[in-house]
Parts: C-alpha cells; structure tokens; sequence
C-alpha cells in the first residue's frame, strides 16, 4: 500500500535546528577556560600585554618565589596623574632583592630618604629599559654588571610607602613608566599553560 506523506507549507519554511555545540572542557574543571587566570592577574596587576614593547627577559622574581602582588602597576592617564608607577610585592625588612634580568647598575644609594637600586637591562633597545628597586639597602655600586637572580641588596626597614612590608618594583624606558610584570615570562608568572581537551575527552597524561 502507497503511504502518502503531507508535508505542510510551516514544515518546508521552518529553519534548520542549529548544530549542537563542541564542548571543551578541562578534565577535573568546572569553570570556564578564562577562570584560570595567573597569579598577577588575580592581583590586579596583568602581565604582559601585545604590543607593549617589553621584552620577557626577566628570569626571576626581585623576592621570594611569586611574591604576592599587594598593589599592581596602575598607569596615570597623564604623565604627572594619579597612578601607581610599578609593582608593590609582599616583602619582610631584610629580604634579598635580585636583579631580575642581566645588566648594569645604573644607580644605587639614596633618593628622597628611601634606598633605591636601578639596573639598566642588556640587550632591551635603545634607550634601555631600567629597572627600580626601593627602598633598597643596597649591596651593588654603580656600574657593576648583573647577572638574573643576582642579589643586589636587601628591603630596608623604612621607607616604604605601604601599609605593609614590601618591595616597590618599577620599570621605565627614558622617562616612561611600564608594566614591571611584564618582564616576567608565564611560567614565572603563574605555572605552564594547559591544554584544553577537546568534546570532553581527557587528555593523554
């Protein structure tokens, strides 16, 4: 027996159903893939942005292993703004600072009562770029040359300008304030990346 099949002018005109979506999923994971934001980011302070012009040279932490961040770089909107001109990082008097990258000790002693050291970083452009470290007693006279996790002084007792113990750390090219972060490459900053499986199929281990 023929069947006859009717198909209504609604059927024919109705769109097709979208196509289920890929689901990509972390194993062990609920949250999504931007959740797992590193160290710096949760601090407020960001790392490195594209285009920044800052080159991930650093290859330590000024203190400690990823100090924690107490206030992160906020840049002014004018060159004489508001704003927070580098890094504050959790730091008890006495500490070893470090040079976070290769280069020359371009200043060392006393500015306005506080102890800093600066370090111009090898092989950044010209003009160079140029760390700061204060309040800083430090060990390092001007001119000497420095290697990455070289300590360079220690955190003195007075002269922060935090409400609790720690380092200031800046970074400039010329007279321009930057992202001290930034030097910073990711597995300093916050462990190595995952890979992200694909359909909710674990990933070999």
């Amino acid at each position: 027996m023929a069947v006859l099949l009717v198909l209504t002018p609604t059927v024919l005109l109705s769109p097709p159903s979208p196509p289920l979506p890929l689901l990509v999923a972390r194993t062990g994971d609920t949250a999504p893939p931007d959740a797992d934001a590193d160290a710096a980011d949760a601090a407020g302070a960001g790392a490195a942005a594209p285009g920044s012009g800052v080159p991930s040279v650093g290859r330590a932490w000024p203190v400690g292993i990823r100090p924690r961040v107490l206030r992160g770089w906020e840049p002014p909107e004018t060159r004489y703004g508001r704003g927070h001109r580098g890094v504050d990082l959790a730091a008890a008097p006495g500490t070893p600072v470090r040079a976070v990258a290769a280069g020359r000790v371009s200043y060392a002693g006393r500015v306005a009562g506080r102890g800093v050291v600066s370090v111009e970083l090898s092989g950044t452009g010209a003009p160079p770029l140029r760390t700061t470290y204060e309040p800083v007693l430090p060990s390092v006279e001007k001119g000497a040359e420095v290697a990455p996790g070289e300590v360079i002084g220690t955190v003195a007792a007075t002269g922060s300008h935090c409400t609790a113990p720690c380092l200031h750390w800046g970074l400039l090219r010329a007279d321009v304030y930057l992202n001290p972060l930034a030097l910073l490459p990711p597995h300093l900053l916050g462990g190595p990346s995952r890979l992200l499986p694909v359909l909710g199929v674990p990933l070999p281990e």
